[in-house]
C-alpha cells in the first residue's frame, strides 16, 4: 500500500519514510499543497497541519475535494479544539508529536483495516475472521493458539511481502506477555502449517525464503 507524508520537517519525513518503507509500505513525500497532484493510488495520508504554504486542514478539504483518502493528521498542536476541529472535519485519525512510532505504525494499519472494510483475509482454502480473531480451513474452525494466531496474522496481513525473523519477533512479543526465542519461531511455523497447510512438506500458504525468513505466497501459486 501507497503513504503519502505531507510535512515539512526533512527529519520527520525521513524518519517516517524509514519506518513505514519497513514495515513494507511504498512511501511518498510532499511538503504542501504540490500533493494534489501525487494522489494517485495513495492508500492512506499523513498530514501535518502546519505547512509553509497551506494550512493543513484546508489542505485536508482540497484532498477530499479530490479523492476520498483516509487522513491522519499530524501535530504539534495537542489541544482539545484542534483534535476535535480535525476529527470533526472527518479526519479518520489525530496523532501529536512527539509520538511513537509502534503507535503510529499501529494506527495506520487500524484506519487500513476500519477504510477497506478489513473483516476477512481469504488464502487459498483458509479464511481468517478478524473480528472473531479465528482461523477456518474449508469451512472448520482451526484450533491456533494466540501466538500461533498472531504469527499467521502478522504474514497476512502483508500478502507476499517477505518477513524477515527478527520483524515477525518484533511484533509478536507482547502476546500474553511472552517473548518467542527466534528459535522457537521455527517451532510455531511448523505447528501453524501442520494446522493449515495441505501438504507440510510443500507448504502454498506460509513460504520460506531461504536465509531471511517467511511470507504468505501468491493465491496464482
Amino acid at each position: 500500500m501507497k503513504i503519502l507524508i505531507i510535512e515539512d520537517d526533512a527529519t520527520i519525513r525521513s524518519g517516517l519514510k524509514y519506518c513505514l518503507e519497513y514495515e513494507n509500505f511504498e512511501v511518498i513525500e510532499s511538503i504542501g499543497i504540490d500533493c494534489l497532484n501525487k494522489l494517485d493510488n495513495v492508500s492512506l495520508i499523513l498530514l501535518d497541519i502546519n505547512l509553509p504554504d497551506i494550512n493543513g486542514f484546508d489542505l485536508f478539504k482540497k484532498i477530499k475535494e479530490i479523492k476520498n483518502i483516509p487522513i491522519i493528521f499530524l501535530t504539534a498542536n495537542d489541544l482539545e479544539p484542534s483534535i476535535v476541529m480535525g476529527l470533526d472535519m472527518g479526519a479518520d485519525d489525530y496523532v501529536t508529536k512527539p509520538f511513537k512510532t509502534r503507535e503510529l505504525i499501529s494506527r495506520i494499519k487500524n484506519v487500513l483495516r476500519r477504510n477497506n472494510n478489513f473483516d476477512v483475509i481469504n488464502i487459498k482454502n483458509i479464511v481468517i475472521d478478524l473480528k472473531q480473531a479465528k482461523v477456518f480451513k474449508n469451512g472448520k474452525d482451526v484450533n491456533l493458539t494466540a501466538l500461533e494466531y498472531k504469527i499467521l496474522l502478522t504474514l497476512a496481513l502483508n500478502p507476499n511481502q517477505v518477513f524477515t525473523r527478527e520483524k515477525i519477533l518484533a511484533d509478536i512479543w507482547d502476546v500474553n506477555e511472552e517473548y518467542v526465542y527466534d528459535n522457537t519461531l521455527t517451532v510455531y511455523i511448523k505447528r501453524i502449517r501442520e494446522k493449515i497447510e495441505d501438504d507440510v512438506t510443500n507448504p502454498k500458504i506460509i513460504k520460506t525464503v531461504r536465509g531471511i525468513g517467511y511470507k504468505i505466497g501468491d493465491d496464482s501459486e
